[in-house]
């Protein structure tokens, strides 16, 4: 149940300060423990009645004490964030962890939950652990908890989970990455981390990775914002890595050649991210452009700006692309013509006009369509259409000015 906020003395308490408390209540002693969380992700407090016997026991050996913690979060965990404590079944787990012969304790622990995490934290013998000596393993216990040891145990079960088997290199390589312990952590470089015997082998996989993409580059995608960057760079970089340590180091884990590869393909995405966006100092051949996009959104671009019309069109792109805004357009009102990228269809209009409206009568437009292939494609097409406008674009086809057959070409290509 929730703790009872009337005025209550603490009998007994152990220096590391999440191991349960002993209290008084109206006389009647009561262990007091914080586990699970409340709707604002604060512990709750939870107590449990004992007796003086079952006090005795706590106070004179910490083997049992942990013993009954780890068995209680279970319960804990089971009220969730509003729910009372299972009183009943808490109360029966005290005599037979505080007051039953090793045996049977050992016996208990192979029936019912509990979290083996506190133990390994608290220093128990693993491997007697994982073979249900509960009572032997915890002959080693501290009172002082190794957080860390716990968060290598967890993490060491979930790749037995999975089947991944680390030898010394591949966990020096995940320790080098700051990625032993959570596969999610982004990979950074931390060599003081890993055993010095091992850290030269370490460092001849990182060479390996880094001779392998030398030169390549990880570029930004506007489509998705002003540090996103572009996903097919990311993974050519990744297989490049992949590939070339694979073969260098046939034996490494393929959690230790992942790991490597995110490094690589992390800090050239964080380069990229660092880098200004590079102005085309060729693409001088309009003078006054028009951007605009599917929700209102406009800006003007003249020649003679600090920036050029590609730079300044990939920062308003970057400023307004989204979910439901994926359509950009960049005209040229005095040449009467432009460009439509369609960036949720992987396809860009070119559309020129034909004849002007006079009179009364509407304009008429020639509108040719492509597929283009990724955001290096878009980038290529804007660059041309802003140096030398539709006719620049001739080599970049094919133009389709049907549409019926630009579908079926499109199908096709996404079906691929």
């Amino acid at each position: 149940m929730g703790v009872n906020r009337a005025v209550r003395d603490i009998v007994f308490t152990r220096s590391s300060g999440w191991i349960p408390n002993v209290i008084r209540e109206k006389g009647e002693p009561k262990l007091l423990l914080a586990a699970g969380a409340d709707a604002n992700h604060e512990p709750r407090v939870f107590t449990v009645p004992i007796s003086e016997a079952h006090l005795a026991v706590i106070q004179e050996d910490l083997a049992r004490h942990l013993l009954l913690w780890s068995a209680l979060l279970p319960l804990c965990e089971a009220a969730g964030t509003r729910g009372r404590l299972d009183e009943n079944a808490a109360v029966a787990l005290l005599d037979p962890i505080l007051l039953a012969p090793p045996e049977d304790v050992d016996a208990l622990f192979r029936r019912i939950p509990w979290d083996s995490s506190r133990l390994v934290a608290h220093g128990a013998t693993i491997g007697l652990l994982e073979r249900g000596q509960v009572c032997g393993a915890m002959r080693a216990a501290t009172e002082e908890a190794n957080e860390k040891r716990a968060q290598e145990h967890h993490a060491n079960r979930r790749r037995a989970q999975r089947g991944a088997v680390l030898g010394p290199l591949d966990a020096a390589i995940l320790t080098y990455t700051g990625q032993y312990l959570h596969g999610a952590t982004v990979p950074r470089r931390t060599p003081d981390a890993v055993d010095p015997a091992l850290l030269p082998q370490v460092l001849r996989v990182i060479a390996t990775a880094e001779q392998a993409c030398a030169g390549m580059r990880i570029g930004l995608d506007p489509r998705r914002g002003h540090r996103a960057t572009d996903k097919r760079d990311w993974e050519r970089l990744a297989a490049t890595v992949d590939a070339a340590v694979r073969r260098a180091y046939p034996a490494l884990a393929g959690d230790a050649v992942r790991t490597v590869s995110l490094l690589m393909c992390s800090e050239a995405a964080h380069r990229a991210g660092d880098t200004p966006v590079e102005d085309d100092e060729a693409d001088l051949g309009k003078t006054a452009l028009t951007f605009t996009d599917d929700k209102d959104g406009e800006r003007k671009w003249l020649r003679g700006g600090p920036r050029t019309a590609s730079a300044e069109f990939w920062e308003f792109v970057a400023d307004r692309s989204a979910g439901d805004n994926e359509v950009f357009t960049i005209e040229d009102e005095e040449l009467g013509e432009g460009i439509q990228l369609h960036f949720y269809a992987d396809s860009i209009a070119r559309i020129t006009t034909v004849r002007n409206g006079d009179a009364g009568s509407d304009p008429q437009y020639q509108v040719e369509y492509s597929l283009v292939d990724g955001i290096g494609g878009y980038r290529t097409l804007v660059s041309a259409f802003v140096r030398g406008g539709c006719a620049a674009l001739d080599g970049h086809g094919p133009w389709m000015s049907d549409v019926a057959e630009f579908e079926r070409a499109r199908r096709g290509s996404t079906a691929r």
